[in-house]
């Protein structure tokens, strides 16, 4: 919405009330597919999706609030170069390293870091103690490990959640993070990212959740992005995640098949 940073009262509760009728369909119907689906591919359906139906308590428009126009500065032409090889390369499948992390239940992109809102399974559990701060994500149950007031490592090594470090300033947890493996790197970024988020207490029940991005190879400009966390008194269940394990023999089997054909077809 450009400038505009804030909804106003009526239209967070016309955003609302359109939220609450479009969830309580069901998008899927088999014979004409839906959202993106084709006929006859049949995904989840509105009931198993976390996507809110209100807005936050601010009524902000964007979660980016830097730049204020509420935009991800472009990228870079060493970014768009890299992900049109990324695209190639997933899309041929040649091997298992073609396919995301997150199709094999490895590593997500909600999760982090930074941690972003998706569909579903959205929550996160924080331990604290004096050494460390363990950040526990409910997608796919992988732990960040953040060592508190101690220095980032030396030395070429690259990490599949980057190295953190934490301190306190004030009370407002910060936890800087870089040495990112490429192969995990938030949104094809690459080594050179620098993560600070940004974790403050606002109230009784709510966190809020900051992160600022910088990488000169990727973006044109650092870029910080915001949002509330709420607590829940419920546990966190184990999440399960099958779909890429089992899909992954099709996803092989299909592109052998389509290399088979082709080579029989060469004359």
């Amino acid at each position: 919405m450009g400038e505009r940073s804030v909804l106003s009262e009526e239209e967070a509760a016309d955003w609302a009330a359109f939220e609450n009728r479009r969830q309580n369909r069901d998008l899927i119907i088999d014979s004409v597919g839906g959202a993106s689906y084709p006929p006859g591919v049949i995904s989840y359906n509105e009931f198993w999706y976390e996507r809110g139906n209100d807005t936050v308590e601010d009524r902000r428009t964007a979660l980016i609030t830097d730049p204020p126009d509420g935009r991800i500065p472009p990228l870079t032409e060493q970014a768009l170069a890299r992900r049109r090889d990324v695209a190639a390369i997933r899309e041929i499948s040649l091997g298992p390293e073609a396919r995301p992390y997150a199709e094999r239940c490895i590593v997500t992109r909600t999760s982090g870091p930074p941690m972003q809102p998706g569909s579903y399974n959205l929550n996160a559990q924080f331990v604290q103690t004096d050494d460390y701060f363990m950040i526990m994500n409910e997608m796919i149950h992988n732990v960040r490990i953040v060592k508190m007031n101690e220095e980032h490592r030396e030395g070429p090594a690259l990490y599949w959640e980057g190295d953190s470090i934490g301190r306190w300033d004030g009370d407002t947890l910060v936890i800087e993070t870089k040495n990112f493996w490429k192969g995990t790197a938030f949104n094809d970024s690459t080594p050179n990212m620098f993560l600070t988020e940004r974790i403050t207490r606002v109230g009784p029940d709510t966190l809020n959740y900051e992160f600022t991005i910088e990488d000169p190879t990727t973006w044109t400009a650092p870029w910080t992005a915001s949002m509330p966390m709420q607590r829940m008194d419920l546990p966190i269940y184990e999440y399960a995640c099958h779909e890429g394990n089992y899909g992954f023999d099709g996803i092989m089997a299909g592109i052998r098949r389509l290399q088979l054909e082709s080579a029989l077809a060469d004359p």
